[in-house]
């Protein structure tokens, strides 16, 4: 999920359409609220979130510091409507990860939030966990050494467990990464859909089912069959 940070409406909302149309899911937030959202919401429902987008915003140097004192490993990039070498300075002194120039496609920005991450990640692109290689960068996942082509919302789902993997994630964590916070138009039921779908291709192709659930704690994607 992408959260977007700016004085306009037209902005956020034109934004949060072109995220939809390539799968992704995001929520716009004005200035005067954002700082109350981001020290307030639950660490976890944070771990949802893919980058913050911070465009037209008074106050936008002190974000990266407020943004890090919640959450360290999230991409937070800054929107400009033209270029200026001392603004982008300033920018990236206050602990930006990159500046991009509007217009941009948001086929742009998810490829370079992609890029910053697996920075983050061992200095790649994908993840492997036991028999299942998943990449974030668009493509489907490769299962038993085979690609495996998955719906959007399933394939985001299993990237989500991958980067988690490890540790359970809730449905409601899975919901935001996929849906995006505060979305009331699709209910969390629906991820239990997801996840039962994905899991019986998954069982499928491996023999085994990779994702142990446990009522009432989550989901954890496991490497190998026990």
């Amino acid at each position: 999920m992408f959260i977007i940070v700016d004085n306009r409406e037209i902005v956020t909302s034109g934004y949060a359409s072109g995220f939809e149309r390539e799968g992704g899911s995001s929520l716009g937030l004005p200035p005067d609220e954002f700082s109350d959202w981001v020290t307030t919401m639950p660490q976890d429902e944070l771990t949802a979130v893919d980058a913050f987008l911070i465009g037209d915003c008074k106050e936008r140097h002190s974000y990266p510091r407020i943004i890090r004192s919640r959450v360290r490993q999230v991409p937070v990039l800054a929107l400009n409507e033209k270029t200026c070498l001392e603004q982008t300075l300033e920018l990236f002194a206050a602990g930006v990860d990159d500046v991009l120039r509007k217009p941009i496609h948001v086929r742009e920005i998810m490829a370079r939030v992609s890029t910053i991450r697996r920075r983050a990640v061992e200095g790649t692109n994908d993840m492997q966990v036991g028999s299942i290689r998943v990449f974030f960068d668009g493509r489907d996942p490769l299962v038993a050494g085979e690609e495996y082509a998955l719906p959007r919302r399933e394939r985001r789902i299993l990237e989500f467990m991958a980067r988690n993997h490890g540790r359970r994630v809730t449905k409601t964590q899975i919901y935001n990464a996929v849906y995006g916070i505060s979305n009331e138009d699709v209910d969390e039921s629906v991820v239990e859909s997801h996840i039962s779908k994905l899991r019986k291709k998954l069982k499928m192709q491996l023999g085994y089912d990779p994702i142990e659930s446990i009522r009432l704690l989550g989901y954890m994607l496991k490497k190998d069959a026990e």
